[in-house]
């Protein structure tokens, strides 16, 4: 066997599931401050992209203006979904929750397409395409740089679940009416984490972007995001985190030696089976709280 070919696999694959764990953090916070699955989280990914680059090519700005612009855009829109989509759902049945996340999905999907049209255009992030060598491994740089904006983000967001606000959506997510009945206020608390939900998933359309064009294929991210938070537990930071590392080196590995075998398109096969299998065995996922329903 060649180890240095498999040690290549292995640790691309971990840094790409850790830019899957980008999107999955998007769906964790909201299912942690309302007990809703996100289902648009991939079309966010996707619209904000397109927003950083429509601010960097009409402002001229430079890039990480265009990216900082581009994510309070993408808060305020995230705001604005709460608000004008989800609020008016409030207590219907969750499936009916979760269709109006696949509408937003299809709805966001629709607007890009209708304003940037379906050409993929490359965000130009600066990041050098030269190799990369850890010894005989060669590393992605995209993949390295995604995957410690990750491992950032998520070190935030752990800070942030301890502060005064962190704890108020989580107390949210317990139990809707003992929020309301101790003065908190639900729906600022909900519509926070749809705007912070936006942003994260804001950064993850600019990094993947970067490395496979902007266009409507992005949203096609929903499937790792989903299938990441799924494995690690709907409401759990860590294991998104975990689980992006698993599913991307488990990927990685097992496309690498059976896209030789079958003639390529193994990746999505293995994100499949993974979401399945873990719906089937472990529901909860690895580190999910019992009373998380199946979605």
């Amino acid at each position: 066997m060649d180890w240095s070919l498999l040690l290549e696999l292995a640790l691309n694959g971990a840094l790409s599931g850790l830019m899957y764990s980008l999107i999955a953090l998007g769906i964790v916070l909201i299912y942690k401050s309302s007990s809703v699955p996100n289902l648009a989280q991939g079309a966010l990914a996707m619209f904000g992209a397109y927003v950083v680059l429509a601010i960097f090519e009409v402002l001229k700005a430079p890039i990480w203006v265009s990216i900082l612009l581009g994510m309070f855009v993408m808060f305020l829109i995230g705001m604005g979904i709460e608000r004008f989509a989800l609020r008016r759902m409030a207590g219907r049945p969750l499936v009916m929750i979760l269709m109006m996340t696949l509408a937003v999905e299809i709805f966001m999907r629709a607007v890009a397409m209708t304003t940037w049209g379906a050409s993929p255009r490359v965000i130009p992030l600066g990041i050098s395409n030269g190799p990369m060598f850890l010894g005989e491994v060669l590393v992605s740089r995209s993949y390295l740089v995604g995957g410690v904006v990750t491992l950032l983000l998520f070190g935030f967001f752990v800070m942030f679940f301890r502060t005064r606000m962190g704890t108020v959506l989580r107390a949210i997510s317990d139990d809707y009416t003992a929020s309301w009945s101790v003065g908190i206020s639900v729906e600022r608390g909900v519509a926070l984490s749809w705007a912070m939900a936006a942003v994260v998933a804001t950064v993850a359309g600019v990094l993947w972007g970067s490395i496979q064009g902007v266009d409507q294929s992005l949203s096609q991210l929903l499937l790792m995001g989903v299938t990441v938070a799924v494995l690690g537990g709907l409401d759990s930071l860590v294991g998104a985190i975990i689980a992006g590392l698993l599913l991307g080196t488990f990927q990685g590995v097992a496309s690498g030696y059976l896209d030789r075998l079958v003639g390529g398109g193994s990746r999505d096969l293995v994100v499949a089976s993974t979401l399945m299998l873990t719906i089937l065995i472990r529901p909860n996922g690895l580190f999910g709280r019992a009373d998380i329903q199946r979605i």
